[in-house]
């Protein structure tokens, strides 16, 4: 076990050259490290190279013990690819995780949380009565995009305002998540608020004396806004507005279903929102189906209450 941090570093350098955004490589670098851990402490302590598949189960129903069922889903994914990497070593002669059978995930499993319709309006008015000009209108475009394109926090914190088109109303969103980028159209509403929060950027930008930043949204400091201090502020008016956010995500799941609930195609939502398949998209069917919430009406039931009310 004296190898484990070596390659475990090791791994996490080779993982981090794919491209895989930070937040991910840091979350596979710290479950590696939770793992290592659980190995040494055992008695007598293992080698490395003897690990059993016995010792992985043991390790996995220690670390999953009450968790959701996508939780252990990711661990074990976690795991396999470390696996695969002492196999490419010649750690291992063969990766025994790849036998263990983690639990069945579908789209359905549980259902997206959406926000709706009064509690959006109370987060836009506590996002437009917030504190100072610019962080007034930086809270508002932040909510529009959210609301407005789906964008997931990562993509929003990512943009630079080379990837506004104002000409065409659209931006280009990197494809760091799903390994294709994509141009994404805005609505009329999100496009007033990027236009009306591009120059007092600029002016933030002056007073701090940071001209060459690229970010289109910018920290206190002046540099780019970190994908953490997206979820922090939008939580902060959550919290003045009174609102129950459970997670900035939510944001997507709402533009998701309320964009099927308006009629859009499905094909037309996994491109906006950049679902590498369909089977993604498929899921918000279960909150905003207009065609099932159209069958239910019809429903020979309905004819039974309009002859008793007769």
């Amino acid at each position: 076990m004296r190898r484990w941090d070596a390659l475990a570093g090791a791994y996490i350098e080779e993982y981090r050259a794919r491209g895989v955004g930070e937040a991910y490589v840091t979350h596979v670098e710290r479950e590696l490290e939770r793992w290592g851990a659980w190995l040494k402490r055992r008695r007598p302590r293992p080698r490395l190279e003897e690990l059993s598949a016995d010792l992985h189960v043991r390790y996995l129903q220690d670390r999953t013990a009450f968790r959701a069922k996508a939780t252990v889903y990711g661990v074990l994914s976690k795991m396999r690819g470390f696996g695969d990497y002492l196999v490419r070593q010649g750690i291992w002669a063969d990766n025994p995780l790849k036998w263990l059978q983690g639990p069945k995930l579908t789209p359905y499993h549980r259902l997206p949380k959406r926000i709706d319709g009064q509690a959006m309006k109370a987060l836009w008015s506590a996002a437009a009565a917030g504190r100072g000009v610019y962080q007034r209108h930086l809270g508002i475009t932040i909510l529009s995009l959210l609301y407005g394109t789906g964008l997931r926090r990562g993509e929003l914190a990512r943009l630079d305002v080379a990837d506004w088109n104002r000409a065409d109303g659209t931006l280009r969103i990197d494809g760091r998540k799903t390994g294709a980028e994509r141009s994404v159209p805005v609505p009329r509403i999100v496009y007033h608020c990027i236009e009306t929060y591009l120059p007092h950027r600029q002016n933030h930008l002056i007073a701090r004396q940071r001209l060459e930043q690229p970010a289109l949204f910018l920290s206190r400091e002046g540099g780019r806004i970190k994908a953490s201090t997206v979820s922090q502020r939008v939580r902060t008016i959550a919290k003045r507005a009174g609102v129950t956010l459970h997670s900035v995500h939510q944001f997507r799941h709402s533009c998701a279903s309320d964009l099927l609930a308006s009629g859009a195609s499905l094909a037309e939502v996994q491109r906006i929102l950049g679902h590498a398949s369909v089977s993604t998209t498929v899921r918000y069917l279960h909150i905003a189906d207009p065609e099932r919430h159209a069958a239910v009406q019809r429903h020979p039931l309905n004819d039974w209450l309009i002859t008793e009310a007769a």
